[in-house]
């Protein structure tokens, strides 16, 4: 049997290494990471490609790496989790979803995974609401009255946010959670605690030309830099129509207007979420929107069903596993043209995001990453 992980590894760093080690030790299987491509969950282009991401993971105990479709990658937790359920879910040999968290106590994992579905929970949020408050904060308002401060406090964290994420999203799947608590640094922290930093620490030494060996089993290869896409960005939103951007996940109550104008106003991307973020809409979701708009990511999309699996790399341990999947395996771009259509447009959306993010290297790059780039194939995960 298999343990899946749904991961970014932006970039890959020593304490998803340990992840893995802690996965594959406690299920005593092989892992299968479901990963996002060159665009991540906050709408931001990844510090280095896919493929290097993969590799990275392949030589440091993934078995194999399958991306999760950019549609999903760029979304909210809830859909990210969802994409990220539903490819493993393809794998008839997956019977472990691992994630890390800040607290691996399961029990109070799921209690404040399905707090949210209690009447009293949601008549205390459409109360708090209807007051002027944004959903985060009536969430917590309400759990902490209903259920205590302990199972508040779990989604005060952003981790045990996604984890509880993934818990909802496993419910019938016959896949079972496996909380790992994390080692180190905090989420975004912006200092180090040995061998082990936060995600974003790294991707600022990386940008900054800094080293952070230390902190990673091995270096990208290239660098990304989101501002080389900014001219892209603001190009794509000063020429779309009110009509093309109400047809985005996440977009209501007149917010293409308000994106719009300050498009047309602003001058950085930067400066076009700040004029846009309320304490309703967070930096996070106007970045997820934008980053939807670059790469023609609509709400139809994102609701798409995931019946195929795009392999990005495996070992022999990883080549079996393809075996028991039920989905139809893309290992090579050119020659999908087969696929369903659900398929065909969600890999379309996979392979626009890797040409557009071929922009923001400190050299441009060619399109076409995703036909010339070869199965990446590696002899044993370490």
């Amino acid at each position: 049997m298999a343990v899946a992980v749904i991961c970014e590894f932006n970039p890959f760093h020593n304490g998803h290494r340990f992840l893995l080690s802690e996965a594959r030790r406690l299920t005593g299987g092989g892992v299968i990471a479901v990963m996002s491509g060159d665009f991540t969950q906050r709408g931001e282009l990844a510090v280095c490609s896919k493929f290097d991401r993969a590799r990275a993971a392949l030589n440091n105990g993934a078995d194999l790496v399958a991306e999760l479709p950019a549609a999903y990658a760029v979304s909210s937790a809830e859909r990210f989790a969802r994409g990220g359920v539903g490819t493993a879910r393809l794998f008839g040999c997956v019977d472990h979803l691992a994630f890390g968290c800040e607290d691996d106590d399961l029990g109070l994992l799921k209690k404040a995974a399905f707090a949210r579905d209690d009447s009293e929970v949601n008549r205390l949020i459409a109360g708090e609401m209807s007051g002027g408050s944004y959903y985060p904060r009536a969430l917590d308002f309400a759990v902490r009255q209903v259920f205590g401060d302990e199972t508040a406090d779990i989604l005060s964290k952003p981790n045990n946010i996604l984890a509880c994420e993934y818990i909802r999203a496993l419910s019938g799947s016959g896949i079972e959670p496996l909380p790992v608590k994390r080692r180190g640094a905090a989420h975004d922290s912006d200092r180090a605690e040995g061998e082990f930093a936060s995600a974003s620490y790294i991707r600022r030494l990386l940008r900054s030309g800094e080293n952070a060996g230390a902190f990673l089993p091995e270096a990208p290869r290239e660098i990304t830099y989101p501002e080389n896409l900014n001219a892209a960005v603001m190009y794509r939103l000063r020429s779309m129509t009110p009509e093309e951007l109400r047809l985005l996940p996440d977009v209501s109550e007149g917010l293409e207007n308000r994106i719009i104008s300050a498009a047309r106003s602003r001058a950085t991307v930067d400066e076009v979420i700040d004029e846009v973020k309320t304490k309703r809409y967070t930096r996070a979701r106007i970045g997820r929107i934008i980053t939807c708009a670059l790469l023609g990511i609509t709400e139809e999309l994102q609701n798409l069903n995931i019946g195929h699996v795009r392999v990005l790399g495996f070992t022999p341990e990883g080549e079996k596993m393809l075996g028991s999947c039920s989905g139809e395996i893309v290992t090579s771009v050119s020659k999908s043209a087969s696929l369903g259509e659900d398929a065909a447009a969600l890999l379309a959306a996979d392979i626009r995001a890797t040409d557009t993010a071929a922009l923001g290297y400190g050299e441009i790059k060619p399109c076409g990453a995703d036909y010339l780039t070869k199965i990446i194939k590696v002899n044993s995960a370490k």
